[in-house]
């Protein structure tokens, strides 16, 4: 073991970080989840004979001990410096070895080791009255209080650790959810997208994944025919299309585009076989995957806005369709048109760097593995956080009737 002498600054460091570690464990331990927690730190490991004093020096081991009869007088109450006997040139005395302290004893050392330690020192990363009362308050509702769900719960903003615990008092009154929808639950304070940020922490805390237990909202598809053959019939030429309800399309197209902006499907030009949807944005995946006359068409397309959102979007709707339907509903291919690196550079007069409020659209992260590669190119340029002439070119601003083309070109 490397010898070392532990300063009250470094004591104080230790004694942070382990709070950060275990405060949870501590805070669910005074409810009786869990054994009892210490926050300790050896401070001189390995040293403990008159040898390894002479191996440090004695004016370094005088200088230590000083340092730690120092700051003892400073410590708040319930922090402990435990002593062990250790004989230097023959005589016996008692040195510090190990600090001790209960979490308010930690947090409380934290907090006011600027008047005996350091005076940068941070304080402590937890408020440990609002931790407990987030773990009385769980407990209280019935919620599964563990350190994981503790510190997923701390975590949230004060409104949203509210509708949790509200949601968890109205799961237990409610055993069945199933009369409602996600966005219907009765649950006071939850707005209709509470449940897709929160709904796993949700889970956790009340072992019921009511996502899973709640009405599926029906998929509403709003499309336009754009067959010609159709269009000289007279009959409506804008529909919109409900999962379950018995109203079936006007006709079974070979070509489906789904598009992300509704000026660019309502006015589409003709296109023999083909219905234009509009796809809802980053809800296209989940709306549209399991749509069968969409399955079941010959060509699906998808054209959205040359930014990340749009690549996104064509990502996850790639993704999902590269899976079979629950119903047994093959994998199905998805292109793209306009949205590759050529396009990118063919309509960069279009491009802007400001969304329609005026404020500066953001760079993505995003790693996105169902692009091709001309599609990846041009992602790479518009969402690199590095410097790039522009980050969105929007759908509408090129003419519909280059989309066409491109879509008839492609089926060729």
């Amino acid at each position: 073991m490397n010898t070392r002498l532990i300063t009250p600054d470094d004591a104080v460091t230790a004694i942070r970080r382990k709070i950060n570690q275990k405060w949870a464990e501590a805070v669910c331990a005074e409810l009786g989840v869990g054994e009892r927690v210490t926050f300790s730190v050896p401070l001189r490991p390995g040293v403990s004979t008159g040898k390894a004093v002479e191996q440090i020096g004695h004016a370094a081991w005088h200088e230590w001990h000083m340092r730690w009869r120092e700051f003892a007088g400073q410590l708040p109450v319930g922090v402990e410096i435990v002593c062990k006997t250790v004989s230097v040139r023959g005589v016996t005395g008692e040195f510090p070895a190990t600090l001790i302290a209960d979490l308010d004893a930690a947090v409380a050392l934290v907090a006011e080791a600027g008047s005996g330690a350091r005076t940068d020192a941070e304080p402590p990363s937890v408020d440990v009255d609002r931790a407990r009362t987030l773990a009385s308050s769980l407990r209280s509702a019935g919620a599964v209080l563990i350190p994981a769900t503790l510190r997923a719960t701390y975590r949230l903003q004060t409104a949203d650790a509210e509708v949790l615990i509200n949601a968890v008092t109205w799961l237990r009154q409610h055993p069945d959810a199933s009369a409602w929808t996600a966005r219907q639950l009765p649950v006071p304070g939850m707005h209709t997208k509470w449940l897709d940020t929160h709904g796993t922490l949700l889970r956790d805390v009340t072992e019921r994944d009511v996502r899973n237990e709640v009405r599926p909202r029906l998929t509403v598809v709003h499309l336009t025919y754009v067959d010609p053959d159709h269009a000289a019939t007279g009959r409506r030429r804008h529909d919109a299309w409900t999962t379950g309800d018995v109203h079936d399309i006007a006709y079974r197209p070979r070509i489906v585009l789904i598009v992300e902006n509704r000026d660019s499907r309502l006015w589409f030009p003709p296109v023999k076989d083909t219905i234009v949807v509009e796809g809802g944005g980053k809800a296209a995946a989940t709306l549209l995957a399991n749509v069968p006359w969409i399955r079941a068409a010959n060509h699906i397309v998808y054209w959205g806005d040359i930014d990340a959102d749009g690549y996104t979007i064509l990502d996850q709707f790639r993704a999902a369709l590269a899976k079979p339907t629950p119903d047994g509903a093959p994998a199905k291919p998805v292109t793209s048109i306009l949205m590759d690196a050529t396009d990118l550079h063919r309509y960069a007069q279009h491009g802007v760097n400001h969304d329609k409020a005026g404020r500066p659209i953001k760079p993505s992260s995003a790693t996105l593995p169902h692009l091709t590669e001309a599609e990846a190119t041009a992602y790479d340029i518009i969402a690199t956080v590095g410097p790039t002439p522009f980050r969105r070119i929007e759908q509408e601003a090129i003419p519909l009737t280059h989309a066409a083309t491109r879509l008839l070109d492609g089926m060729t």
